[in-house]
């Protein structure tokens, strides 16, 4: 078992861009939702897929499970799903911490997401100036949730 230790910020400018190290197109759909369990589906720039189990939403920890499929599989479940999320992630390391930028399209066009790992919950990682309100553990703002309802009602 691995754990996901994570916090999750709305991106208030596009001061990141110019220090982007890579970039992936990422689809992911979500093959089965059950409370704070999620299984999901991710095919990356096409080329391969992971299907990944979470348990908990409502934490900057979480357990994650993960596990490469063939890319026939995975396209497969991608077709029969309606919970879907398409973007593009872009790497950015700042001040220490690796930083994943995630820039949202379709129906979600406009979101842009900043997400940075950590190795413990004590760590304490800088924030960059291109980044606003925190939403960790806000369900509302989980890739999952996003799929299933849309963009939520930006408050404050």
């Amino acid at each position: 078992m691995a754990l996901e230790i994570e916090r999750k910020f709305l991106v208030e400018n596009g001061g990141w861009r110019a220090a982007v190290e890579e970039s992936r197109h990422i689809v992911q759909a979500y093959v089965a939702l059950d409370g704070d369990v999620s299984l999901r589906v991710r095919i990356t720039n096409g080329e391969k897929a992971r299907l990944t189990v979470k348990v908990g939403q409502n934490s900057m920890t979480r357990d994650e499970f993960e596990y490469s499929i063939p890319l026939d599989d995975a396209g497969k479940m991608v077709a029969n799903s309606s919970r879907l999320v398409r973007k593009t992630r872009h790497i950015v390391s700042y001040e220490g911490f690796v930083w994943e930028v995630d820039v949202y399209e379709g129906a979600l066009a406009g979101l842009v997401i900043a997400e940075v790992e950590m190795q413990s919950e004590a760590d304490d990682p800088a924030l960059p100036f291109w980044v606003g309100r925190e939403v960790t553990g806000d369900r509302a703002w989980s890739n999952a949730t996003l799929a299933v309802k849309g963009l939520p009602e930006i408050v404050g």
